[in-house]
């Protein structure tokens, strides 16, 4: 067999090999197979990335370009993702093993992202500021921050570095990436189409590698102005340290435990599909998974039937055929934290009402079957722990009063589901829920256009939308004197 290939970093528009000289292997979690050798940074690699991108912030080039012409360049940048999609789309897919099918919708997406920042660009102003002194003109301006660093996970690699990547531009920073160690590929591919859009090189920077080695010397690096992080909580509140510690801003998107609630009156057909859609998705890799499930008692056995079924039914196999419906979970140790959640349940009393095994569906690789538990609560730690696996739990509730306190008893408040034909309870319900986004009688549903925040430990700062701009850019007043007569004495009092 020949040598997988070597995938370098990407420093100043240009492939640059490790400073270690070391590469390690990113195996496709469906078959285990070596699908290429990425290059293990170092925090010598991350300064070189860190000063590239520096420079290129005050070089004329990209400091004194125009805002709609960095709005014509992401443009362009959305015109060769879409061109290069199917590209994107199976690289993806080996690398993390989701869903081919999923994969090109999400990469038939993605640029919409680029176009939605590229029209925001030239829309991005200050504000004249009426004063006390009709003389003195004052007035605000938006200004880039200067480099930025972001951490961006293996479930969604390149949808989750658009949402930082595209409004960082945008606001005219430049951008070091330190891609999850398990999905290199797709971000230096994209950091190549970035060169190819016209972006002046050291414009976007990656730097491959474990977080340790390289994700830690980019957090604690001194020439970053900002830090966007997608994550885990855990992590996410050490960065947060150290970026307070510096007085620079911080992104955070982090964990989530998020209640998908079904009620009676609820059309629920329509709410198991939600049900399945909001935990089975992506193998329940994906921080918003609806993974506490409320149903109303006059509906819970119905609606436990009929996930039952579907997830019994959900077929495993090979991500890139056609039929696969769920596919692998991203690597070995992924898959064994979601095994010894489902034996934790167990031991906490949970019953284990379908799936509940690991496996490796005849290729090899590291799956495991869509999970229900029942004969839960809300305190087992089956329950109130981020799996980031397919394991549903599903538990029964009497009220509305009820199933507010339950969906709101979590360190999390990342998304909620609501499933209900009732308008007055729908209002309500998005009110009283302690989370970021609340979709109702739908999940997962999203927009460039719609800010995306979590509540609680779910994280700091807004991604999405335009209120993510203020995000990547700091505000100036600026104060003028527009009397040309003399400047009065200060100690001579004025009636």
């Amino acid at each position: 067999m020949s040598e997988p290939r070597k995938l370098q970093h990407f420093i100043g528009g240009k492939p640059v090999e490790p400073n270690s000289g070391e590469y390690f292997p990113s195996t496709n979690p469906a078959t285990r197979e070596v699908l290429y050798l990425a290059a293990r940074g170092d925090a010598v690699d991350i300064d070189a990335a860190v000063q590239s991108a520096a420079e290129t912030f005050l070089d004329p080039r990209w400091r004194d370009l125009s805002q709609t012409k960095r709005g014509h360049l992401l443009r362009r940048l959305a015109d060769l993702i879409g061109e290069n999609a199917e590209e994107l789309a199976r690289s993806e897919s080996l690398d993390n093993g989701k869903l081919l099918r999923e994969m090109r919708g999400q990469m038939a997406t993605l640029p919409e992202y680029y176009y939605y920042y590229a029209g925001l660009a030239d829309k991005i102003h200050g504000a004249v500021v009426p004063t006390s002194d009709r003389q003195v003109l004052n007035y605000t301006m938006r200004e880039p921050l200067g480099v930025v660093g972001a951490i961006t996970p293996w479930n969604s690699p390149l949808t989750l570095t658009t949402s930082k990547l595209a409004p960082a531009l945008c606001a005219g920073n430049t951008v070091v990436i330190k891609p999850s160690e398990y999905t290199s590929a797709t971000v230096l591919k994209l950091a190549e189409l970035v060169i190819e859009a016209g972006f002046p090189p050291g414009a976007v920077n990656v730097v491959t590698g474990f977080g340790a080695e390289a994700g830690q010397p980019l957090v604690d690096h001194p020439g970053l102005a900002k830090i966007s992080f997608t994550g885990s909580t855990a992590t996410g509140s050490r960065i947060a340290a150290s970026a307070a510690g510096r007085f620079i801003g911080s992104t955070l998107e982090l964990g989530g435990k998020s209640p998908n609630i079904v009620f009676d009156d609820a059309n629920v057909a329509n709410a198991a599909m939600g049900v399945v859609a909001g935990i089975f998705a992506a193998a329940g890799q994906t921080c918003i998974a609806g993974s506490r499930v409320f149903a109303q008692r006059a509906i819970y056995d119905e609606l436990l039937q009929l996930v039952a079924d579907r997830a019994s039914s959900i077929r495993m196999g090979n991500p890139l055929d056609e039929d696969t419906e769920i596919g692998p979970l991203a690597f070995e140790d992924q898959r064994d934290k979601v095994a010894s959640y489902v034996d934790l349940g167990r031991d906490e009393g949970a019953r284990v009402l379908t799936g509940g095994r690991a496996t490796d569906a005849g290729l090899g690789g590291f799956f495991y079957e869509p999970t229900v538990l029942v004969d839960v609560n809300n305190q087992m730690r089956v329950v109130r722990e981020e799996i980031f696996g397919p394991v549903a739990a599903i538990m029964p509730f009497d009220t509305e009063d009820e199933v507010v306190q339950l969906a709101n008893d979590t360190e999390y408040g990342l998304a909620a589901g609501v499933w209900t034909t009732n308008l007055a309870r729908a209002h309500r319900m998005a009110s009283r829920l302690d989370a970021g986004t609340i979709w109702v009688n739908t999940y997962r549903a999203m927009s460039p256009m719609s800010p995306r925040q979590g509540f609680k430990s779910s994280g700091v700062g807004v991604e999405h939308g335009t209120e993510t701009m203020k995000e990547y850019t700091r505000l100036k007043s600026v104060w003028i004197n527009t009397n040309e007569g003399p400047v009065p004495d200060p100690f001579v009092m004025r009636s």
